[in-house]
């Protein structure tokens, strides 16, 4: 699927599995509320020490999956059974976020997307935790792909990027 598809995808999740690599090496893989800024920059917001800032300081490379619309199925057609999905992947490098007015906007971003009915409290809950709350970028090195498995009305495979 293309790109665009995978950045939908990845917008309508309720959560991204963010990968990281610890500083030995052994992975790290966390599910995150993100947010996307633009066609390559997503944000969240964590403490200001622990596990996810020590792989970043140990290496910033992370990968992104989120997986929707998951549904075992029997094929249509054929009978056998199979999952029908939404996937979208991506890489990116993380940064910790040390500008002021950009850790606002990007926590504003994340508020937007999760609480919009409670952006009235937005100010309070900044000047009371902006101090030790963490925000971190994610900028992708690449466009995102994205895969699916899914039938249409009649039955067929939707493949190669077909639309309904």
């Amino acid at each position: 699927m293309p790109a665009d598809w995978a950045l939908e995808l990845l917008d309508k999740a309720p959560f991204v599995t963010v990968s990281f690599a610890r500083p030995d090496g052994s992975p790290y893989g966390v599910p995150l509320s993100l947010v996307r800024t633009d066609e390559k920059t997503f944000y969240f917001h964590c403490a200001l020490e622990g596990e996810k800032m020590d792989c970043i300081a140990a290496n910033p490379t992370v990968a992104l999956s989120a997986v929707t619309t998951c549904a075992p199925t029997v094929g249509p057609k054929d009978g056998n059974f199979t999952l029908q999905y939404k996937s979208a992947m991506a890489v990116g490098k993380a940064e910790v976020v040390t500008d002021e007015k950009e850790k606002i906007e990007a926590l504003r971003a994340i508020c937007l997307r999760f609480l919009p009915k409670h952006m009235d409290a937005f100010d309070a809950s900044i000047a009371r935790s902006l101090s030790r709350t963490a925000v971190v970028k994610i900028t992708l090195t690449a466009p995102p792909t994205g895969k699916r498995k899914q039938y249409d009305k009649q039955g067929e495979e939707m493949k190669y990027g077909r639309m309904e």
